[in-house]
């Protein structure tokens, strides 16, 4: 596997947290896009390369040893300073059909262990997360 851009790492890492209970739903399928177009580590992506990206992805995890391969490069790719910003994507996607499921908890574990999140930052990220999506009723 060819090194990957830190963005492509990034998109690698939603696309894993997606498929993490092979059920890519709508709600993460699109909070993928939708983040890929504002957050600013995204900035100077090309939109138009987003499905590319993904199914290299994908490509990869089909492979022996894809999930270490694709965490090895979120790891040693995206620089130290953003691990918290990888994380928080992790968990926007995990948490974009409102409910987190068994698989995607463990894959979420991983990911803070891999990236050596401290248990505050990780536990900070997730509630933020919460906060966004609670509704009045």
């Amino acid at each position: 596997m060819a090194q990957p851009s830190a963005q492509e790492a990034l998109i690698y890492l939603m696309v894993v947290m997606s498929a993490a209970d092979r059920d890519m739903t709508d709600a993460e399928l699109a909070i993928i896009g939708d983040t890929i177009r504002s957050w600013p580590v995204f900035r100077e992506f090309d939109d138009d390369r987003i499905i590319e990206v993904a199914r290299k992805c994908q490509q990869i995890l089909q492979e022996d040893n894809g999930l270490e391969r694709i965490l090895t490069a979120v790891r040693d790719t995206v620089p130290v300073k953003l691990h918290d910003t990888a994380y928080a994507l992790a968990v926007e996607v995990a948490a974009a059909d409102m409910y987190v499921e068994p698989e995607e908890k463990r894959m979420l574990h991983i990911v803070r262990s891999r990236l050596q999140l401290e248990p505050l930052v990780a536990a900070a990220i997730e509630r933020t997360a919460q906060a966004r999506r609670r509704a009045l009723l």
